[in-house]
């Protein structure tokens, strides 16, 4: 048997449970809404009430069919099954990209910047701008499952997408990603810097700190220092997730496995915290049907625990300063995230900082695509 062979795939959801699903949206026991019935304490019902109603409609034939027709791939790496898209440019001048998600999303999170980085002639670019795209699912996210093993950490999954692009026959190759997958992309950098061309991220990079001295606070930028406050208020008042999903992955994953609505809840209280402004609902953001999309694979797949797992149950140290790869690095700061660039710089080649305060939240190629594309695009472009 080829271990290295790599197999066309195509999504393929039985339809009994395509009816289960509906079934089961449809009769959710809802509890009485708690005081207020507001964002402060989880996602409100009504709210909730009315993301199920929508979710039970949806069309996921649809999708699905929609979906199949990007080339879609899986194999086997390290003893765990990849997925991954590949789409080549036409262009001759084109880069090979990684794309890495985060949690909690999928690679459909990069669905909508594919044809302008792929082909960026007929989005109004010059066709110089293009790129081969690559875009995995995480070990243990969507169809890159069952988790088969324990112990992924960011420097194991690195190494793995590294041999993928290898498979891929890409011996320089560029990456970029955001959440995990902003910690994900140096660190492929650092297992081969004389293969990568340049990190590109969007989000905070680097050692993750909450807290300063007095000393280092006042050389802070005004914006520095604001998100240093919001790092506090993230630890004091969010970090129940990560606590439950770091310690107790296998709980969330059997209650989301066996209740939809469970899934949705976890998500979505994320999707809509994390997106920017917060007071805007995060389906008109983020666009209702990635919402429902998304939740559909997580649920379809029953992932929401392994992809706890990969995401926050591992032994690495928190707020860890990593060795620099010497390999040049960007990265895109929207309003939603905490970058603090005396930090990224302490163990990354910051060679291009982009600041954009009063826009975007964490999900920027769903929320701001068109910025986040020309920050890629003018990054690379010298490598064109």
């Amino acid at each position: 048997m080829n271990t290295h062979q790599i197999m066309p795939f195509q999504i393929t959801i039985d339809p009994a449970q395509v009816e289960d699903l509906q079934a089961r949206l449809g009769n959710t026991r809802f509890p009485d809404p708690l005081p207020g019935d507001d964002w402060a304490t989880g996602v409100p019902i009504a709210v909730l009430r009315d993301y199920a109603e929508r979710w039970r409609k949806a069309d996921w034939d649809a999708t699905q069919e929609r979906l199949n027709q990007l080339p879609q791939f899986t194999t086997d790496i390290d003893g765990q099954r990849i997925h991954f898209l590949h789409i080549r440019s036409a262009a001759p001048t084109s880069i090979p990209l990684m794309l890495i998600h985060g949690w909690p999303g999928s690679f459909l999170e990069f669905e909508q910047l594919i044809g302008p980085l792929t082909d960026p002639a007929a989005h109004g670019q010059p066709s110089s701008d293009a790129f081969d795209l690559v875009i995995p699912s995480l070990p243990g996210f969507g169809f890159s499952t069952p988790l088969v093993e324990a112990d992924w950490p960011t420097h194991r999954i690195a190494a793995a997408f590294t041999e993928l692009m290898t498979r891929l026959g890409y011996d320089r190759f560029a990456v970029q990603g955001g959440d995990i997958g902003a910690a994900v992309a140096p660190e492929i950098a650092r297992v081969v810097p004389n293969r990568v061309i340049g990190v590109h991220v969007n989000g905070a990079l680097g050692a993750f700190q909450a807290e300063a001295d007095e000393q280092t606070l006042a050389t802070m930028s005004p914006i520095e220092q604001d998100r240093m406050r919001r790092i506090g208020e993230f630890m004091a008042t969010e970090f129940g997730y990560i606590a439950i999903q770091s310690t107790r992955p296998g709980l969330i994953g059997a209650m989301a496995a066996d209740s939809p609505v469970a899934q949705l809840a976890w998500i979505v209280d994320k999707l809509q915290a994390w997106s920017h402004p917060a007071q805007t609902p995060a389906a008109e953001l983020l666009g209702e049907p990635f919402i429902l999309e998304n939740a559909s694979l997580y649920w379809f797949t029953a992932r929401a625990g392994s992809a706890g797992y990969i995401g926050y149950a591992q032994e690495e140290p928190w707020g860890a300063t990593p060795d620099s790869s010497g390999v040049p690095t960007a990265t895109i700061q929207f309003a939603h995230y905490v970058g603090i660039r005396a930090f990224a710089e302490q163990g990354n080649s910051i060679v291009r900082w982009t600041e954009h305060p009063e826009r975007g939240g964490h999900f920027a190629a769903l929320e701001e695509p068109e910025l986040l594309l020309a920050d890629i695009q003018e990054f690379f472009r010298p490598w064109q």
